[in-house]
């Protein structure tokens, strides 16, 4: 029996891939001087991505996701954890320009909309939140300007 294999749904995580200057944005509030950085790196496998994120803001954590498919699906799911001690599982999508991410569950439903700019070189996003089932809320602008 033939397998799919997952080297067409990879291929589309590679404008992810390189370091990127983050800028954090709270709702109606001015950049957070943080010096925030990711470095979105393939795995030695290349079967995965690992994300690395550093903020020098206090009230920011430090984090790193994997990101893998299934390439028969073609879903995309990113495993994330912080210094914080916190560990989450969101789906993922990416292409036609936007990068997704969303999770239901406890303590908050989460999402984020990214979208491609600058020919890719820019990355404009927003992580939103929803409690107890209401309406989902900005949380936070991010800003992604790759380095290089």
């Amino acid at each position: 029996m033939d397998q799919p294999t997952a080297e067409a749904a990879l291929r589309e995580l590679e404008p992810l891939v390189g370091e990127w200057k983050v800028e954090m944005v709270p709702p109606g509030g001015e950049p957070l001087d943080g010096g925030a950085r990711t470095v979105f790196e393939w795995h030695d496998s290349r079967a995965h991505l690992i994300q690395r994120s550093t903020v020098e803001v206090p009230e920011a954590p430090n984090g790193v996701s994997i990101i893998g498919c299934d390439g028969a699906a073609r879903t995309y799911f990113q495993l994330y954890s912080d210094d914080r001690g916190v560990c989450r599982v969101y789906e993922m999508s990416i292409g036609d320009g936007e990068w997704r991410l969303w999770r239901d569950g406890e303590p908050f439903a989460q999402r984020f909309i990214g979208r491609f700019e600058d020919g890719g070189r820019t990355i404009r996003g927003r992580w939103e939140l929803a409690e107890g089932g209401g309406e989902f809320r900005t949380d936070f602008d991010l800003i992604y300007r790759k380095v290089g």
